[in-house]
């Protein structure tokens, strides 16, 4: 018995988190009722994006791999014109919105998590996750961790490519 316990302790230790294949792929995106950050009596949901084919970002001013992340999305929302929505995770309002007055803001519309309600129904558990959503609103892909350059030309800007088709 303790064999087995062993075997399969020294596989786990061997996976990445990263890598972890998540339940929320193929499914339709958990309904979300957020605050927008800069004008939190206005609410903003997953139904305001049918229709278009977008990126869901959480990220956080105290997570310094959002900081790494964080020119690529401004530059991906330049030069790609992706829609990518922004949800400010467990973080102070005022704090977010000196962030992107200072690195830019790549997104369509930020929201405010400040409870992580909506990262909860994400299962949201690391900085920064990623989400893309395809026009009827199904999960098509999820990243753990920074999108690097290689990670984006790799697998996200096909796929973008892919779910952009008519």
């Amino acid at each position: 018995m303790f064999l087995v316990v062993a075997v399969f302790l020294a596989i786990g230790l061997r996976l990445n988190p990263r890598e972890v294949p998540s339940p929320f792929v193929g499914k339709p995106v958990p309904a979300f009722d957020a605050p927008l950050l800069r004008e939190p009596q206005k609410r903003f949901t997953q139904k305001e994006m049918l229709g278009k084919v977008w990126l869901l970002n959480f990220w956080a001013t105290w997570c310094p791999p959002c900081r790494e992340e964080h020119p690529l999305l401004v530059e991906l929302a330049q030069k790609e014109r992706v829609a990518i929505v922004g949800i400010n995770y467990k973080d102070d309002p005022a704090r977010a919105m000196q962030w992107l007055k200072e690195l830019g803001d790549p997104y369509v519309a930020t929201l405010t998590d400040f409870e992580g309600r909506v990262g909860i129904d994400f299962g949201v558990y690391g900085m920064p996750e990623t989400f893309v959503i395809d026009r009827k609103g199904v999960i098509r892909y999820k990243r753990i961790g920074v999108i690097d350059r290689a990670r984006l030309e790799g697998e996200i800007l096909p796929l973008l490519k892919e779910l952009r088709r008519p």
